[in-house]
């Protein structure tokens, strides 16, 4: 075993509260990161993880240092699989934290960069979620067509918030996601950029909204930005309307889709001190016509310096 290396880490995933694809169509973003971590950590034995062998080949072409085969390693996540809620990027962040030796002098900026370069060449998307899970803490971002998006702003979630994660059980897919909406970019569809209009004004007023600590102003622009995913780009479904009508029939709880759609988790932000009651009752309106949903609460990660 590498013990120059850290051993174990424990990545966040991120929950998208505005703003999906504009990390990289341009306009205003606002994630943040949600303690259903993923955690990796090298093994004495056993066999490899999703990735492993891949980004082992793409650290040894920059660390030729490096052994020839990847160590062991054993991954866990809290974070419910193609949610939305990025736990594939989390993951892959946690095996660049294990597999870069800390005596190599490498940056953790270095690391997200790579991190991103590696996951662009899969899905071709943006980096707000690198960043986001990175950096914890609530992240405004501003888009832009290459690279990293830039960091706008990063505050902590108020301490008496919580956010619900109301994980649907049907998977998404984000590549093909992403071919769609860059198709529409090169085409210059003008439906996508009523959506760009109306996501980054959505995200607005929900940066606003968590500096003022403003929960029903959150509450809109997430609303907001739901009804722009699900008018202009069609990325929530029926499944998820009927979740989304029968928490707000139920808990006057505002829930959005998170990440690239067609499946995946909504997501809401109440007041810590409703948490018993109000996911008590949304378990309860689930259960019967809704078997495989799944009602989940989660913490802020906290902001990393």
């Amino acid at each position: 075993m590498r013990t120059e290396s850290i051993s174990r880490v424990a990545r966040p995933v991120r929950a998208c509260l505005s703003g999906e694809d504009l990390d990289w169509l341009g306009g205003r973003s606002v994630c943040v990161a949600l303690d259903l971590c993923t955690t990796v950590e090298l093994a004495e034995s056993g066999g490899n993880t999703e990735w492993s062998a891949e980004i082992w080949t793409f650290l040894k072409e920059r660390i030729p240092a490096l052994p020839p085969e990847p160590p062991p390693v054993r991954v866990t996540s809290r974070a419910p699989l193609a949610s939305g809620l990025s736990s594939s990027t989390a993951l892959i962040l946690g095996l660049f934290a294990v597999f870069v030796p800390a005596a190599s002098g490498i940056s953790r900026d270095q690391v997200i960069q790579w991190a991103y370069e590696f996951e662009f060449a899969i899905c071709n998307g943006g980096g707000m979620d690198h960043l986001a899970i990175a950096l914890g803490g609530v992240t405004l971002f501003h888009g832009r067509p290459a690279g990293l998006p830039e960091v706008g702003g990063r505050i902590g979630l108020p301490a008496e918030w919580s956010v619900v994660v109301i994980d649907s059980g049907t998977p998404k897919s984000t590549p093909d996601h992403i071919r769609s909406v860059r198709a529409q970019c090169a085409a210059g569809d003008p439906v996508l950029a009523e959506y760009l209009a109306r996501s980054d004004d959505a995200s607005g007023v929900v940066w606003k909204g968590i500096q003022e600590e403003d929960l029903e102003m959150v509450s809109t622009g997430m609303a907001a930005a739901h009804e722009a995913m699900r008018d202009c780009q069609q990325m929530s479904t029926p499944l998820l309307e009927q979740l989304r009508v029968r928490a707000y029939q139920t808990a006057g709880m505002t829930l959005k889709v998170s990440g690239a759609g067609g499946g995946g988790a909504l997501v809401g932000v109440c007041a810590t001190a409703d948490v018993p009651a109000l996911t008590s009752a949304l378990r309860a309106a689930y259960q019967q016509s809704y078997p495989g949903v799944q009602v989940l609460v989660a913490a802020p990660a906290p902001s990393l310096s």
